[in-house]
Protein backbone atom coordinates (compact mmCIF):
# COMPACT_ATOMS: atom_id res chain seq x y z
CA UNK A 1 0.00 0.00 0.00
CA UNK A 2 1.67 3.46 -0.84
CA UNK A 3 2.22 5.08 1.87
CA UNK A 4 -0.39 8.43 3.05
CA UNK A 5 2.11 10.02 4.61
CA UNK A 6 4.66 10.26 1.54
CA UNK A 7 4.08 13.41 0.02
CA UNK A 8 6.01 12.33 -2.85
CA UNK A 9 3.94 9.50 -3.98
CA UNK A 10 0.27 11.29 -3.20
CA UNK A 11 -2.05 10.32 -6.10
CA UNK A 12 -3.04 13.45 -8.83
CA UNK A 13 -6.21 13.72 -10.14
CA UNK A 14 -9.37 15.01 -9.05
CA UNK A 15 -11.95 12.17 -7.69
CA UNK A 16 -14.24 13.82 -6.14
CA UNK A 17 -17.44 11.93 -7.77
CA UNK A 18 -15.46 8.57 -7.83
CA UNK A 19 -17.74 7.27 -4.81
CA UNK A 20 -20.64 8.72 -2.48
CA UNK A 21 -18.61 9.26 0.36
CA UNK A 22 -16.41 11.74 -1.02
CA UNK A 23 -18.80 14.80 -2.15
CA UNK A 24 -21.17 14.10 0.82
CA UNK A 25 -18.73 13.82 3.54
CA UNK A 26 -17.08 16.72 2.78
CA UNK A 27 -19.70 18.89 1.98
CA UNK A 28 -20.95 17.66 5.51
CA UNK A 29 -17.95 18.86 7.06
CA UNK A 30 -17.56 22.28 5.12
CA UNK A 31 -21.34 22.52 5.99
CA UNK A 32 -21.45 21.92 9.51
CA UNK A 33 -18.94 24.85 9.63
CA UNK A 34 -21.06 27.44 7.77
CA UNK A 35 -23.96 25.97 9.84
CA UNK A 36 -23.47 26.88 13.19
CA UNK A 37 -21.39 29.84 11.56
CA UNK A 38 -24.99 30.69 10.79
CA UNK A 39 -26.90 29.88 13.79
CA UNK A 40 -24.29 31.87 15.71
CA UNK A 41 -24.97 35.42 14.11
CA UNK A 42 -28.68 34.57 14.67
CA UNK A 43 -28.10 33.88 17.98
CA UNK A 44 -26.75 37.68 18.56
CA UNK A 45 -29.57 38.98 16.19
CA UNK A 46 -26.96 39.63 13.57
CA UNK A 47 -28.88 37.96 10.49
CA UNK A 48 -32.63 35.95 10.49
CA UNK A 49 -34.27 33.23 8.56
CA UNK A 50 -37.08 33.74 6.07
CA UNK A 51 -39.22 30.72 5.21
CA UNK A 52 -38.48 28.61 8.58
CA UNK A 53 -38.77 30.12 12.19
CA UNK A 54 -34.74 30.87 13.10
CA UNK A 55 -34.62 27.49 16.07
CA UNK A 56 -36.73 25.35 13.43
CA UNK A 57 -34.19 26.38 10.34
CA UNK A 58 -31.21 25.53 13.01
CA UNK A 59 -32.66 21.77 13.63
CA UNK A 60 -34.25 21.10 10.28
CA UNK A 61 -30.57 21.82 8.71
CA UNK A 62 -28.78 20.19 11.58
CA UNK A 63 -30.80 17.27 10.49
CA UNK A 64 -31.67 17.09 6.61
CA UNK A 65 -28.53 19.51 5.77
CA UNK A 66 -25.28 17.99 7.88
CA UNK A 67 -26.73 14.59 9.14
CA UNK A 68 -28.38 13.54 6.09
CA UNK A 69 -25.61 14.40 3.72
CA UNK A 70 -23.44 11.70 6.35
CA UNK A 71 -25.94 9.31 5.92
CA UNK A 72 -25.94 9.05 2.13
CA UNK A 73 -22.40 9.19 2.11
CA UNK A 74 -22.46 6.22 4.33
CA UNK A 75 -25.22 4.53 2.91
CA UNK A 76 -24.14 4.82 -0.82
CA UNK A 77 -20.64 3.83 0.08
CA UNK A 78 -21.95 1.04 1.89
CA UNK A 79 -24.42 -0.47 -0.14
CA UNK A 80 -21.80 -0.71 -2.71
CA UNK A 81 -19.95 -2.89 -0.99
CA UNK A 82 -23.55 -4.61 0.55
CA UNK A 83 -24.08 -5.42 -2.88
CA UNK A 84 -21.22 -5.50 -5.30
CA UNK A 85 -23.41 -3.35 -7.11
CA UNK A 86 -22.12 0.00 -8.37
CA UNK A 87 -23.85 3.21 -6.72
CA UNK A 88 -23.73 6.00 -8.64
CA UNK A 89 -20.34 7.76 -9.63
CA UNK A 90 -19.54 10.53 -11.79
CA UNK A 91 -22.09 12.51 -13.27
CA UNK A 92 -25.17 10.96 -11.77
CA UNK A 93 -23.60 11.16 -8.31
CA UNK A 94 -22.83 15.20 -8.64
CA UNK A 95 -26.26 15.29 -9.93
CA UNK A 96 -27.61 13.59 -6.78
CA UNK A 97 -25.05 16.07 -4.96
CA UNK A 98 -26.16 19.04 -6.49
CA UNK A 99 -30.03 18.26 -5.18
CA UNK A 100 -28.79 18.16 -1.78
CA UNK A 101 -27.05 21.71 -2.52
CA UNK A 102 -29.60 23.19 -4.00
CA UNK A 103 -31.93 22.02 -0.87
CA UNK A 104 -29.88 23.85 1.63
CA UNK A 105 -29.18 26.96 -0.77
CA UNK A 106 -32.61 27.42 -1.48
CA UNK A 107 -33.32 28.07 2.07
CA UNK A 108 -30.40 31.43 1.81
CA UNK A 109 -31.45 32.78 -0.89
CA UNK A 110 -33.82 36.05 -0.44
CA UNK A 111 -37.53 36.26 -2.15
CA UNK A 112 -37.89 32.56 -3.39
CA UNK A 113 -41.22 31.22 -3.45
CA UNK A 114 -42.06 29.25 -0.27
CA UNK A 115 -43.60 26.83 -1.81
CA UNK A 116 -40.08 26.17 -4.57
CA UNK A 117 -37.42 25.71 -0.96
CA UNK A 118 -39.86 22.89 0.15
CA UNK A 119 -40.17 21.21 -3.40
CA UNK A 120 -36.20 21.54 -3.91
CA UNK A 121 -35.41 20.18 -0.71
CA UNK A 122 -38.37 17.58 -0.29
CA UNK A 123 -37.00 15.99 -3.35
CA UNK A 124 -33.52 14.58 -2.11
CA UNK A 125 -34.71 12.23 0.38
CA UNK A 126 -36.84 9.92 -2.03
CA UNK A 127 -34.56 10.30 -4.65
CA UNK A 128 -31.85 8.77 -2.48
CA UNK A 129 -34.10 6.03 -1.25
CA UNK A 130 -34.77 4.72 -4.50
CA UNK A 131 -31.11 5.22 -5.77
CA UNK A 132 -30.04 2.94 -2.27
CA UNK A 133 -32.90 0.34 -2.90
CA UNK A 134 -32.48 0.12 -6.44
CA UNK A 135 -29.02 -2.08 -5.46
CA UNK A 136 -30.58 -3.96 -2.18
CA UNK A 137 -33.51 -4.84 -4.21
CA UNK A 138 -30.99 -6.37 -7.18
CA UNK A 139 -29.25 -8.32 -5.25
CA UNK A 140 -31.75 -9.59 -2.83
CA UNK A 141 -30.65 -7.92 0.34
CA UNK A 142 -33.71 -7.66 2.74
CA UNK A 143 -31.32 -7.64 5.52
CA UNK A 144 -30.52 -4.22 4.59
CA UNK A 145 -33.98 -3.62 3.20
CA UNK A 146 -34.65 -0.87 6.24
CA UNK A 147 -32.54 1.82 4.93
CA UNK A 148 -34.65 2.96 2.37
CA UNK A 149 -37.55 2.72 4.07
CA UNK A 150 -36.23 4.68 6.87
CA UNK A 151 -34.95 7.49 4.43
CA UNK A 152 -38.37 7.84 3.36
CA UNK A 153 -39.64 8.01 7.35
CA UNK A 154 -36.84 10.81 7.04
CA UNK A 155 -38.85 12.37 4.42
CA UNK A 156 -42.00 12.20 5.81
CA UNK A 157 -40.61 14.07 8.24
CA UNK A 158 -38.91 17.00 6.80
CA UNK A 159 -42.40 16.83 4.72
CA UNK A 160 -44.20 17.93 8.37
CA UNK A 161 -41.22 20.98 8.70
CA UNK A 162 -42.06 22.28 5.73
CA UNK A 163 -46.35 21.52 6.07
CA UNK A 164 -46.45 24.17 8.99
CA UNK A 165 -44.24 26.37 7.55
CA UNK A 166 -46.70 26.61 4.45
CA UNK A 167 -49.45 26.80 6.45
CA UNK A 168 -50.81 23.21 5.54
CA UNK A 169 -50.55 21.71 8.93
CA UNK A 170 -50.70 23.24 12.13
CA UNK A 171 -48.01 22.63 14.52
CA UNK A 172 -46.07 20.14 12.82
CA UNK A 173 -42.48 21.21 12.66
CA UNK A 174 -41.40 20.08 16.44
CA UNK A 175 -42.92 16.46 15.69
CA UNK A 176 -41.07 16.95 12.19
CA UNK A 177 -37.48 17.17 14.03
CA UNK A 178 -38.32 14.89 16.93
CA UNK A 179 -39.31 11.97 14.48
CA UNK A 180 -36.31 12.79 12.00
CA UNK A 181 -33.88 12.62 14.99
CA UNK A 182 -35.38 9.58 16.36
CA UNK A 183 -35.29 7.60 12.54
CA UNK A 184 -31.61 8.83 12.87
CA UNK A 185 -31.39 7.39 16.20
CA UNK A 186 -32.41 4.28 15.00
CA UNK A 187 -30.42 4.10 11.97
CA UNK A 188 -27.39 4.88 14.44
CA UNK A 189 -28.55 2.13 16.63
CA UNK A 190 -28.74 -0.66 13.81
CA UNK A 191 -25.47 0.43 11.81
CA UNK A 192 -23.26 0.75 15.76
CA UNK A 193 -24.51 -2.58 16.35
CA UNK A 194 -22.52 -3.78 12.87
CA UNK A 195 -19.65 -1.64 12.86
CA UNK A 196 -18.19 -0.75 16.21
CA UNK A 197 -17.89 -4.49 17.81
CA UNK A 198 -16.56 -5.54 14.17
CA UNK A 199 -14.14 -2.46 13.95
CA UNK A 200 -12.85 -3.44 17.46
CA UNK A 201 -12.71 -7.09 17.06
CA UNK A 202 -10.53 -6.70 13.69
CA UNK A 203 -8.23 -3.91 15.10
CA UNK A 204 -7.42 -5.14 18.49
CA UNK A 205 -7.91 -9.12 17.82
CA UNK A 206 -11.21 -8.95 21.18
CA UNK A 207 -13.64 -10.96 21.00
CA UNK A 208 -16.94 -8.19 21.59
CA UNK A 209 -19.86 -9.86 23.92
CA UNK A 210 -23.38 -10.12 21.89
CA UNK A 211 -25.92 -11.65 24.15
CA UNK A 212 -28.94 -12.84 21.58
CA UNK A 213 -31.51 -11.65 24.04
CA UNK A 214 -30.30 -8.02 24.63
CA UNK A 215 -29.53 -8.41 20.66
CA UNK A 216 -33.29 -8.74 20.36
CA UNK A 217 -34.42 -6.30 23.21
CA UNK A 218 -32.18 -3.44 21.59
CA UNK A 219 -34.18 -2.70 18.49
CA UNK A 220 -37.45 -3.63 19.89
CA UNK A 221 -36.46 -1.26 23.22
CA UNK A 222 -35.23 1.57 20.98
CA UNK A 223 -38.59 1.56 18.75
CA UNK A 224 -41.12 1.27 21.86
CA UNK A 225 -39.37 4.25 23.64
CA UNK A 226 -38.89 6.39 20.80
CA UNK A 227 -42.33 5.93 19.53
CA UNK A 228 -43.60 6.66 23.09
CA UNK A 229 -41.71 9.29 23.08
CA UNK A 230 -43.64 11.18 20.17
CA UNK A 231 -47.14 9.85 21.06
CA UNK A 232 -46.90 10.84 24.46
CA UNK A 233 -43.74 12.19 25.82
CA UNK A 234 -44.93 13.52 29.23
CA UNK A 235 -45.66 9.89 30.40
CA UNK A 236 -44.85 7.54 32.98
CA UNK A 237 -45.31 4.80 29.92
CA UNK A 238 -42.45 6.05 28.47
CA UNK A 239 -40.42 7.07 31.18
CA UNK A 240 -40.36 3.42 31.32
CA UNK A 241 -39.68 2.34 27.94
CA UNK A 242 -36.83 4.50 27.85
CA UNK A 243 -35.40 4.03 31.05
CA UNK A 244 -35.84 0.07 29.72
CA UNK A 245 -33.70 1.28 26.40
CA UNK A 246 -30.79 3.10 28.36
CA UNK A 247 -30.37 -0.11 30.07
CA UNK A 248 -30.35 -2.11 27.29
CA UNK A 249 -27.89 0.15 25.14
CA UNK A 250 -25.63 0.46 27.93
CA UNK A 251 -25.18 -3.38 28.61
CA UNK A 252 -25.06 -3.73 24.94
CA UNK A 253 -21.84 -1.16 25.31
CA UNK A 254 -21.10 -3.16 27.88
CA UNK A 255 -20.35 -6.05 25.95
CA UNK A 256 -18.04 -4.42 23.06
CA UNK A 257 -16.05 -2.99 26.24
CA UNK A 258 -12.03 -3.06 26.24
CA UNK A 259 -9.89 -1.20 27.99
CA UNK A 260 -7.83 -0.97 24.83
CA UNK A 261 -9.20 0.82 22.96
CA UNK A 262 -8.63 3.90 24.44
CA UNK A 263 -5.20 3.49 22.57
CA UNK A 264 -7.05 3.84 19.09
CA UNK A 265 -8.95 7.52 18.84
CA UNK A 266 -11.09 6.15 15.35
CA UNK A 267 -12.37 3.09 18.24
CA UNK A 268 -12.76 5.27 21.43
CA UNK A 269 -14.95 8.02 19.03
CA UNK A 270 -17.54 5.29 18.44
CA UNK A 271 -18.05 3.96 21.42
CA UNK A 272 -18.32 7.30 22.59
CA UNK A 273 -20.66 8.19 20.33
CA UNK A 274 -22.91 5.38 21.36
CA UNK A 275 -22.62 6.01 24.98
CA UNK A 276 -24.05 9.79 23.79
CA UNK A 277 -27.28 7.66 22.43
CA UNK A 278 -27.46 5.75 26.12
CA UNK A 279 -27.75 8.44 27.88
CA UNK A 280 -30.16 10.21 25.61
CA UNK A 281 -32.55 7.66 26.62
CA UNK A 282 -31.41 8.14 30.06
CA UNK A 283 -32.11 11.75 29.94
CA UNK A 284 -35.47 10.67 28.21
CA UNK A 285 -36.95 8.47 30.99
CA UNK A 286 -35.99 11.76 33.43
CA UNK A 287 -37.62 13.99 30.99
CA UNK A 288 -41.05 11.58 30.70
CA UNK A 289 -40.93 11.01 33.97
CA UNK A 290 -41.62 14.85 35.05
CA UNK A 291 -37.66 16.44 34.63
CA UNK A 292 -38.93 19.12 32.26
CA UNK A 293 -35.22 20.38 32.20
CA UNK A 294 -34.15 17.40 31.06
CA UNK A 295 -35.93 17.53 27.60
CA UNK A 296 -33.75 19.56 25.72
CA UNK A 297 -30.64 17.45 27.20
CA UNK A 298 -32.02 14.44 26.05
CA UNK A 299 -32.82 16.02 22.35
CA UNK A 300 -29.25 16.99 22.35
CA UNK A 301 -27.56 13.92 24.12
CA UNK A 302 -29.14 12.33 20.85
CA UNK A 303 -28.14 14.86 18.69
CA UNK A 304 -24.97 17.02 19.25
CA UNK A 305 -23.35 13.17 21.35
CA UNK A 306 -24.93 10.70 19.42
CA UNK A 307 -25.68 11.86 15.85
CA UNK A 308 -22.20 14.54 15.94
CA UNK A 309 -19.49 12.35 17.99
CA UNK A 310 -20.46 9.18 15.94
CA UNK A 311 -20.78 10.58 12.53
CA UNK A 312 -17.02 12.73 12.61
CA UNK A 313 -15.92 9.28 14.08
CA UNK A 314 -17.36 7.46 11.08
CA UNK A 315 -16.54 9.72 8.50
CA UNK A 316 -13.00 9.83 9.71
CA UNK A 317 -12.69 6.21 9.51
CA UNK A 318 -14.71 5.72 6.46
CA UNK A 319 -12.48 7.87 4.86
CA UNK A 320 -9.34 6.58 5.33
CA UNK A 321 -10.34 3.08 4.86
CA UNK A 322 -11.93 4.21 1.30
CA UNK A 323 -9.23 6.05 0.10
CA UNK A 324 -6.53 3.08 1.00
CA UNK A 325 -5.08 4.57 3.71
CA UNK A 326 -4.08 2.84 6.81
CA UNK A 327 -6.91 2.94 9.42
CA UNK A 328 -5.05 5.66 11.85
CA UNK A 329 -6.30 8.74 13.18
CA UNK A 330 -3.89 11.96 12.57
CA UNK A 331 -2.99 14.30 15.62
CA UNK A 332 -5.59 16.38 14.37
CA UNK A 333 -8.32 14.47 14.11
CA UNK A 334 -7.81 12.99 17.83
CA UNK A 335 -8.18 16.94 18.43
CA UNK A 336 -11.42 17.10 16.83
CA UNK A 337 -12.54 14.11 18.53
CA UNK A 338 -11.51 15.48 22.02
CA UNK A 339 -13.90 18.82 20.71
CA UNK A 340 -16.51 16.92 18.86
CA UNK A 341 -17.30 15.18 22.59
CA UNK A 342 -16.44 18.68 24.37
CA UNK A 343 -19.39 20.40 22.49
CA UNK A 344 -21.65 17.42 23.49
CA UNK A 345 -21.01 17.95 26.79
CA UNK A 346 -21.71 21.54 26.99
CA UNK A 347 -24.67 21.64 24.93
CA UNK A 348 -26.43 18.72 27.64
CA UNK A 349 -24.86 19.56 30.25
CA UNK A 350 -24.63 23.49 31.27
CA UNK A 351 -28.13 24.17 30.21
CA UNK A 352 -29.28 22.06 32.93
CA UNK A 353 -26.28 23.48 35.46
CA UNK A 354 -26.72 26.89 34.67
CA UNK A 355 -29.91 27.18 32.75
CA UNK A 356 -29.63 31.33 32.79
CA UNK A 357 -26.41 31.20 30.42
CA UNK A 358 -28.17 29.01 28.28
CA UNK A 359 -27.41 31.63 25.06
CA UNK A 360 -23.52 31.64 26.09
CA UNK A 361 -23.56 27.75 26.81
CA UNK A 362 -25.02 27.62 22.74
CA UNK A 363 -22.53 30.14 21.53
CA UNK A 364 -19.74 27.97 23.49
CA UNK A 365 -20.75 24.79 22.28
CA UNK A 366 -21.29 26.40 18.70
CA UNK A 367 -17.63 27.56 18.77
CA UNK A 368 -16.28 24.32 19.76
CA UNK A 369 -18.15 22.27 17.06
CA UNK A 370 -16.90 24.47 14.19
CA UNK A 371 -13.30 23.83 15.95
CA UNK A 372 -14.14 19.86 15.30
CA UNK A 373 -15.35 20.23 12.07
CA UNK A 374 -12.57 22.58 11.01
CA UNK A 375 -9.95 20.22 11.91
CA UNK A 376 -11.68 18.07 10.11
CA UNK A 377 -11.87 19.70 6.75
CA UNK A 378 -8.02 20.78 7.25
CA UNK A 379 -7.47 17.13 7.32
CA UNK A 380 -9.42 15.08 4.78
CA UNK A 381 -10.03 17.49 2.00
CA UNK A 382 -7.26 16.39 -0.03
CA UNK A 383 -8.04 12.65 0.59
CA UNK A 384 -11.65 13.57 -0.12
CA UNK A 385 -10.82 15.13 -3.54
CA UNK A 386 -7.20 12.83 -4.64
CA UNK A 387 -7.53 9.15 -5.89
CA UNK A 388 -7.17 6.72 -3.96
CA UNK A 389 -3.40 6.10 -2.92
CA UNK A 390 -3.75 2.29 -3.70
CA UNK A 391 -4.68 2.83 -7.62
CA UNK A 392 -7.86 0.76 -6.92
CA UNK A 393 -11.68 3.05 -8.08
CA UNK A 394 -13.64 4.32 -5.80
Amino acid sequence: MTSPLNPAKRPAGFALFALGFRPFFLAAGLFAIVLLGLWLAILQDRITTGYLAPAVWHGHEMLFGYTVAVIAGFLLTAAQNWTGIRTPAGTPLAALFLLWLAGRLSFLVPGLPAGLVAAVDLLFLPVLALTLAWPIIKAKQLSNAPFPIMLLALAAANALVHGEALGWTAATASTGLHLATYVVVTMMVVMSGRVIPSFTDNKLRTHARRWKAIEWLVPVATLGALVAALVAPDSLVTALLAAIAAAVHVIRLTGWYTGKFWSVPLLWILHLGYAWIALGFALLALSAAGGSAAAGASLHAFTAGGIGVLTLGMMARVSLGHTGRLLEAAPLMTLAFVAINLTALIRVALPLLFPAAYVQSMMAAGLVWVAAFGLFVVVYTPMLLRPRVDGKPG
